[in-house]
C-alpha cells in the first residue's frame, strides 16, 4: 500500500462516525473524490454516492461500503458526573471495562477522555469475578467535576473507543472501525483507478452508506435512489485463522489470503462468477465463503431493492471483529482494489444476471429428446 493511500486509510479510521453520526466521515470522502468523479451527492439518510460516467455500452455499477462504526450513547449523567450508556450496533460488554474512549459531548470543541469504569478485582466478590458485568452497570468517568459533566455532557452524545491506526508485524493494520472503513477506502480508491483508467463501459457509482450497524439503513435507501443494474457490496468477514475458531463450522478464511467472495442466496449466481472470473483475470488470490442466508451486510437490502438488483458480497478478512483492536492484512484491501476495477472493466452490455436464463435458453434450443 502507498504511503499516500494509508495515509487516508488512517484518516478514515480515526474519523468519528458512530452510527447516526457519519457526517465528518462523509465530508472527508466528498473531499477526496471532488475533481474525481462525475457527480458527487448526498442524500437525505447522509450516504455519500460519487459516480463517474461511463461509455454507456455496460450494465450500471454501484459499490458499497458502510461509513459508520459502532459506539456508545449517553443515556444519562449522574449527580456525581459519571456516564451511563447504551450500544450503538454490537458492542461486547465483555471488552469495555478498563478501555480509554472518546465522548463527542455536545458542549465541547474537542472529544472528551473518557475511562469505563469497574469495581477492581479486589473488591469484587468471588462469584462476580467470572461473569461480565453488564452495560447497563458500567460507568464512563471524564475525571472532571459533576458540575462541568453536567454543562458538557448531554443524554444522546455519541462515544467511540478512544484508539486509532497502527502498522504491526508484517504488512498487518490494527485499529477500531475497519468495519467497514477499510470498505470505504477500497471502494474511494477503485473509483480513482477507474478515473485514472478513462473510465468503465459502464457508469459506475460508490456508496458510502450510512448506519448500517443498526440495521443496512443507508444501503437500503442507496439502492432505491441509484438504481444501478448491477451491485457489489463490500464488507469485512470473519478471518478463521486465529485459535479456537472452528474452520468446520467458519470455514477456512485467512488473513492475507485475498478478497473473500460470497456464495449463497444473497449472492447473485452470475455476480459470483464474474467475481471469481476478475480475480482470476486479474491474477490475485480469492477466497470463498458460503452465505447460507441473511450476510448480515449491505447486499441483503440493495439485493431485494426495488424489483430486485442482481448483487453480490465481496470482503475483507478481519480478526477481533467488533472490538478497539480489530486486525486486517494490508495487502488484501489492495487486492479488493484490483478486483473490483478488473470486475467494473470487464462488465459489458451483453450481460445477463437473471438466475437460470441462459439455462432456460439453451433448454428451449435443444432438440426434442434431449
Amino acid at each position: 500500500m502507498r504511503k499516500q493511500d494509508r495515509k487516508f486509510l488512517k484518516s478514515l479510521l480515526e474519523t468519528p462516525s458512530p452510527t447516526g453520526c457519519e457526517q465528518r466521515i462523509a465530508a472527508l470522502v466528498r473531499h477526496r473524490l471532488d475533481g474525481v468523479a462525475d457527480r458527487v451527492e448526498t442524500d437525505v439518510m447522509g450516504s455519500v454516492h460519487a459516480s463517474l460516467a461511463g461509455s454507456g455500452v455496460a450494465p450500471s455499477l454501484m459499490l458499497a461500503a458502510h461509513m459508520d462504526e459502532i459506539g456508545l450513547m449517553v443515556v444519562n449523567v449522574s449527580d456525581d458526573g459519571f456516564l451511563s450508556v447504551a450500544a450503538i450496533g454490537g458492542v461486547d460488554a465483555a471488552i469495555l471495562p478498563g478501555l480509554r474512549v472518546d465522548v463527542h459531548a455536545s458542549g465541547a470543541a474537542v472529544p472528551l477522555r473518557g475511562v469505563v469504569g469497574r469495581k477492581p478485582i479486589h473488591l469484587i466478590s468471588a462469584g462476580e469475578r467470572d461473569k461480565v458485568t453488564p452495560l447497563s452497570d458500567l460507568v464512563i468517568d471524564l475525571g472532571l467535576p459533576a458540575k462541568k459533566v453536567k454543562r458538557l455532557v448531554a443524554v444522546g452524545d455519541p462515544i467511540t473507543f478512544g484508539v486509532g491506526f497502527e502498522r504491526f508485524g508484517k504488512h498487518m493494520g490494527v485499529s477500531r472501525a475497519f468495519d467497514d472503513k477499510c470498505g470505504v477506502w477500497v471502494i474511494t480508491r477503485v473509483l480513482e483507478e477507474l478515473a485514472a483508467a478513462g473510465g468503465a463501459p459502464g457508469t459506475v457509482t460508490t456508496a458510502c452508506t450510512t448506519q448500517e450497524e443498526i440495521g443496512t439503513r443507508g444501503a437500503t435507501t442507496s439502492a432505491f435512489g441509484v438504481a444501478p443494474d448491477v451491485a457489489v457490496a463490500f464488507d469485512v468477514t470473519h478471518a478463521t485463522d486465529y485459535p479456537g475458531i472452528s474452520h468446520a463450522k467458519f470455514g477456512d478464511i485467512k488473513c492475507g489470503g485475498g478478497p473473500v467472495i460470497g456464495r449463497g442466496p444473497n449472492a447473485n449466481p452470475y455476480v459470483y462468477e464474474r467475481l471469481v472470473a476478475a480475480a482470476k483475470a486479474a491474477g490475485i488470490p480469492y477466497q470463498v465463503e458460503a452465505l447460507p442466508g441473511h450476510s448480515g451486510t449491505d447486499a441483503w437490502p440493495i439485493q431485494v431493492s426495488r424489483a430486485g438488483i442482481p448483487t453480490g458480497l465481496v470482503s475483507v478478512p478481519l480478526r477481533y471483529m467488533h472490538t478497539p483492536t480489530e486486525v486486517i492484512c494490508l495487502d488484501d484491501l489492495d487486492a479488493c482494489v484490483k478486483l473490483f476495477v478488473q470486475f467494473a472493466l470487464d462488465l459489458c452490455d451483453a450481460d445477463t444476471f437473471v438466475p437460470g436464463l441462459a439455462a432456460a435458453s439453451d433448454a428451449d434450443d435443444a432438440p426434442e429428446g434431449e
